[in-house]
């Protein structure tokens, strides 16, 4: 048998049907898995090639909806892309219980990224400092030239932060070039620009420029949401008085708050997943801003208001974007904005923070009454059955029974199959 090797030469060259053919030969493809690989979806081979490199086939996963969500007394139904069970009706059911109160109130959400550029080298950094300082409007006006129709809309570079930095290899000035960047999430505007004032910025400073490039700590661009969440349909005083010890204990401990921000981001991935944004940038902005106090801390903030109702309050930053990137090209990100009907990147964002709040409540409650897993595990069982062999018409009834036996395994629901199997033959 020959050898398998993954130093394939050229496979980028190849045409899409073909780098088919090769991977499905090299890894002997079935009969049935090359027909999988073979469906595109609502994408044709041209165009899922112009996507990312090595492009061999398309995957899929559930686009599902959020219902009675009220925004700012604007009512919305939340397009979500997610694989894990539970998670969108558990959104639904919160925002019901927001609903009772008025729904969520979401703040204004700035448009602002950064772009850093990293400046080393320096021998008089207090001068360096100066220069830049000094030569502020200039450092701004050739930034803005690079994107003259943003200007028109009313966006652009707008203002310069200046950080010192001591590391390990020296002092190093980190130059902060802020633009708003309108509907767009903007990291290839705010790249461009920081290109553009680069030698400018060498010549002031006689410092050598290496990285100038976003961040994806976004803390310009600050979501805030809030709302309040009927007891008694959550569940009463004492399921109430649960996702407060819960939230208490995230506070406390920052094993605890990762799972607690997970939840969260169950929501807002979804959400961004859904709208063709970019869910690496979200995640990684989130987390870093839950930790820029100095320990890592919930991304929410909960109370009791004087009636017993719950008060839940998120801050998180959010880029997303309604223009440009995969928002525009990938057929689906547009039917979900669509859906969503939200007319800027800005209401997207106030929308965003909104589900990720109603999303920890779900998940606190489930935690705080009946526990997380008996939700979860109605429809995990579903799976487990299905990827058992169980047909169409026996999922539930193996569903069932793994529930009622407390065992939500795979070895199990073959047992039940066989079990079913046997009486039906006796």
């Amino acid at each position: 048998m020959e050898e398998f090797r993954s130093d394939i030469s050229g496979f980028y060259k190849l045409s899409f049907e073909e780098r088919q053919q090769t991977i499905s030969k090299i890894v002997n493809l079935t009969h049935d898995e090359i027909k999988i690989l073979q469906n595109l979806g609502y994408f044709t081979s041209s165009q899922i090639t112009n996507f990312i490199e090595n492009v061999v086939g398309s995957y899929q996963l559930p686009f599902g909806l959020a219902f009675n969500f009220k925004i700012n007394n604007k009512d919305y139904i939340i397009p979500m892309v997610i694989e894990e069970p539970s998670v969108v009706a558990a959104a639904s059911n919160a925002a019901k219980f927001a609903r009772k109160h008025g729904g969520f109130q979401s703040e204004e959400v700035k448009s602002v990224m950064i772009s850093q550029i990293q400046i080393t080298n320096l021998h008089e950094i207090n001068i360096a400092k100066k220069e830049i300082i000094d030569n502020k409007d200039q450092i701004l006006q050739i930034a803005n030239e690079q994107d003259p129709f943003l200007n028109e809309l009313g966006g652009g570079a707008i203002d310069l932060e200046i950080r010192e930095l001591d590391t390990r290899k020296g002092k190093m000035l980190i130059l902060h070039l802020l633009v708003d960047v309108l509907d767009a999430m903007g990291a290839n505007v705010v790249n461009t620009m920081a290109e553009a004032v680069t030698p400018f910025i060498e010549e002031l400073t006689n410092g050598k420029i290496y990285l100038r490039i976003v961040s994806n700590l976004a803390s310009h661009r600050i979501a805030k949401s809030k709302a309040t969440f009927d007891q008694d349909l959550l569940g009463g005083e004492k399921v109430v008085e649960g996702i407060m010890n819960a939230f208490e204990f995230a506070v406390a401990d920052p094993f605890r708050a990762t799972t607690h921000n997970k939840g969260i981001m169950n929501g807002v991935i979804a959400l961004t997943l859904a709208t063709g944004n970019d869910t690496r940038a979200i995640e990684a902005g989130a987390h870093a801003y839950a930790s820029l106090k100095g320990n890592y801390s919930p991304l929410t903030t909960f109370g009791v208001d004087s009636e017993g109702n719950l008060v839940g309050e998120i801050e998180i930053p959010l880029a997303l974007g309604i223009i440009g990137g995969m928002t525009k090209i990938h057929p689906m990100a547009q039917l979900a904005l669509k859906i969503l009907n939200v007319k800027s990147a800005n209401e997207l964002s106030q929308v965003g923070a909104a589900l990720g709040l109603a999303q920890n409540v779900a998940a606190l409650r489930a935690l705080a009454s009946e526990g997380i897993q008996e939700g979860h595990m109605k429809l995990h069982a579903r799976n487990i059955a299905k990827a058992a062999g169980a047909s169409d018409k026996l999922i539930e009834e193996v569903a069932k029974k793994m529930i009622k036996d407390k065992k939500i395994r795979i070895d199990y629901a073959k047992e039940i199959l066989k079990k079913i199997s046997d009486n039906k033959n006796l």
